[in-house]
């Protein structure tokens, strides 16, 4: 995750400072800015660095399998943040651009980064509550 750009660590930076505050709008807004002064590319560079925040180190190519039962039950925004950070996990990158594509074709990228940003933050706070146990 170091070789990112300073700008999108401080990017995804505010998303995670706005999401643990519980500022859906301030999330949003987040991405929106990124959005008007880096293009979709930017928003991407953000919403990979979320998912490294969740995953970590990912291992070889294609070792990570996606465990979640009842997926295809699942909102759209929930299917697409698990497919996402698999994705990042199996350093699958063009994967994870379809995604990020499709999400934005389909009208639904604001509620699927809403949805990552969340999630990130709760995989955050559960490791750290497992860490102080």
């Amino acid at each position: 995750m170091t070789d990112l750009p300073q700008q999108t660590l401080d990017d995804a930076t505010a998303v995670l400072r706005s999401a643990l505050d519980g500022d859906g709008d301030a999330v949003v807004g987040t991405f929106d800015d990124v959005v008007d002064r880096s293009g979709l590319a930017g928003a991407y560079g953000v919403a990979w660095c979320l998912a490294a925040a969740m995953v970590g180190d990912p291992g070889p190519p294609g070792s990570c399998a996606l465990d979640f039962p009842g997926i295809d039950e699942a909102g759209y925004d929930t299917r697409w943040v698990a497919r996402f950070v698999s994705a990042y996990a199996n350093r699958d990158v063009d994967t994870g651009q379809a995604l990020f594509g499709a999400a934005v074709a389909d009208g639904l990228l604001p509620d699927c980064l809403l949805t990552l940003a969340g999630s990130t933050v709760a995989t955050l706070r559960s490791r750290s509550r497992s860490r102080t146990r």
